[in-house]
């Protein structure tokens, strides 16, 4: 399984198995996804990337956002409950 598409399920599960706000707050991508990504921005950095591996890079920067907005909201529901 490609390593954006395990990190991209690695969230699905969190969601799946009822994750709190404090879990969810909590959550880090897998050692391997962040191996993968500091990789990619590497070699685009140096105008390296295949057009597969930019598209893999976009892949992991829309989940990296999605999960930023999903932190968002989770602190401001337990800001509220509080």
């Amino acid at each position: 399984m490609p390593v954006e598409r395990k990190s991209y399920d690695e969230i699905v599960d969190l969601f799946a198995r009822g994750a709190s706000p404090t879990e969810i707050l909590a959550f880090r991508p897998s050692v391997e996804a962040q191996d993968r990504v500091r990789e990619l921005l590497e070699r685009n950095a140096a105008d390296e990337l295949t057009e597969e591996e930019a598209a893999e890079l976009e892949c992991f920067g829309e989940v990296e956002h999605f999960m930023q907005l999903i932190k968002i909201r989770a602190r401001e529901y337990l800001n509220g409950k509080t």
